[in-house]
């Protein structure tokens, strides 16, 4: 069995919720404004480009595109020690926003990843509460 994970985790707050609790179930949501048709990411109750409170939830389709990674090499923490080399890289999503995440299920090496190669969600469980959503080659 492995140890607990000890590593950061991200801080829930009321506005995100309901999106951790989707990630537990293996389901990416986004927001989205019902008036400028915009989705969004990270989960908040306001449209970040018009500003209006008339947002929703909606299901993501779980693909993207590569828009731009980094190799890390060098542990930024402590407890990330065993993991490097790690991914860490921006995904267009199929829905519109830019998604910051890992990329896994491929060497990190430059040479296993091009810019616009298709991607898709999957999900890593850190906690009980907390599930990450990570992307992999399609």
């Amino acid at each position: 069995m492995a140890p607990p994970y000890q590593g950061p985790l991200p801080v829930r707050q009321p506005e995100s919720d309901f999106y951790w609790e989707k990630t537990k179930k293996h389901e990416l949501w986004l927001r989205k404004c019902m008036d400028c048709k915009d989705a969004y990411f990270y989960p908040r109750d306001f449209c970040p480009k018009c500003g209006n409170r008339n947002v929703t939830w909606i299901h993501a389709s779980g693909k993207g595109t590569l828009h731009t990674f980094a190799i890390v090499e060098r542990a930024p923490v402590p407890a990330l020690g065993d993991k490097v080399p790690f991914i860490v890289a921006m995904v267009d999503l199929e829905e519109g926003p830019r998604f910051p995440t890992n990329i896994v299920g491929v060497d990190a090496k430059p040479e296993n990843l091009s810019i616009g190669m298709e991607l898709e969600v999957t999900f890593l469980e850190l906690t009980e509460e907390i599930t990450l959503p990570l992307f992999k080659p399609v």
